[in-house]
């Protein structure tokens, strides 16, 4: 009897380490899983973590083009405005343009006659005016009636010569000239001195003084001036007039009006 107590305690011993030795093998397993999961979940969390900051990433990035892409489309949106209204200004531009290329021909035919009157009320100013620089006055008028003939030079240059020389004859009034020429002094045909004041006066002066002389207006020729009254004055004026001396008053002969003012 006590050999088989012995060997059933024994073997109760026995079975017991055994099924504790068995249960610290299976805990040891379990922290183990329990390990590699927790790493597994680690792992899985970090990528996720890593997946939503690119999707951050990308998403700032596609927020910073969109506003980048805004800008230029504002910006576009004004430069079409622009062009839009540069475009609309051309277009009446070329509608005005091609308005007067429609009336070119009528104004010409209508510009021509206008000018051809306008150089004969010219010519025929020239030869009713006081007579100064006659021959280069006269000239003038000759090659405009000249280019009016002319197929080469257009009506708009044409037009422009035409009131180029207007202006001329105009500027003549507000000036004061000296210049040489001849004229007839007691028979005879002598080189004098001009001395014109605007068209108030054109007086005349032989070389040396011994004669001066005045356009009349009245009688359509030059008289003689007392030498004693005009010479001075006359001979002063033509100074004045190139220059040599300041300028100052002068007494010379205006013919009075013909007629009253009404």
């Amino acid at each position: 009897m006590l050999n088989i107590r012995k060997i059933t305690c024994l073997l109760s011993s026995v079975l017991i380490y055994a099924i504790v030795g068995l249960s610290t093998q299976a805990f040891a397993a379990t922290i183990n899983e329990v390990m590699q999961e927790g790493e597994s979940r680690a792992d899985a969390g970090e990528n996720a973590q890593k997946k939503v900051d690119s999707v951050a990433d990308q998403t700032e990035k596609i927020v910073n083009d969109y506003r980048a892409v805004t800008k230029v489309v504002d910006g576009l949106k004004i430069y079409n405005a622009l062009l839009q209204t540069q475009l609309n200004n051309q277009q009446d531009e070329m509608q005005a343009l091609s308005d007067s290329i429609g009336n070119i021909a009528l104004i010409e035919r209508q510009i021509v006659p206008l000018m051809l009157r306008m150089v004969d009320a010219l010519d025929e100013f020239i030869s009713l005016d006081t007579p100064f620089l006659m021959k280069e006055r006269t000239a003038r008028v000759a090659r405009l009636r000249e280019m009016m003939e002319r197929s080469d030079v257009t009506a708009a240059e044409k037009l422009r010569r035409v009131i180029e020389g207007y202006q001329i004859e105009n500027d003549y009034g507000r000036t004061i000239e000296a210049y040489k020429g001849s004229t007839e002094v007691n028979g005879k045909e002598l080189e004098v001195d001009f001395l014109r004041i605007g068209r108030v006066a054109l007086l005349y002066q032989t070389v040396g003084g011994a004669t001066t002389g005045a356009w009349d207006s009245v009688s359509r020729e030059f008289v003689e001036l007392p030498p004693a009254t005009y010479q001075a004055q006359v001979a002063r004026g033509l100074k004045i007039a190139r220059k040599q001396i300041a300028p100052d008053l002068l007494i010379v002969p205006v013919a009075a009006p013909t007629r009253e003012i009404q």
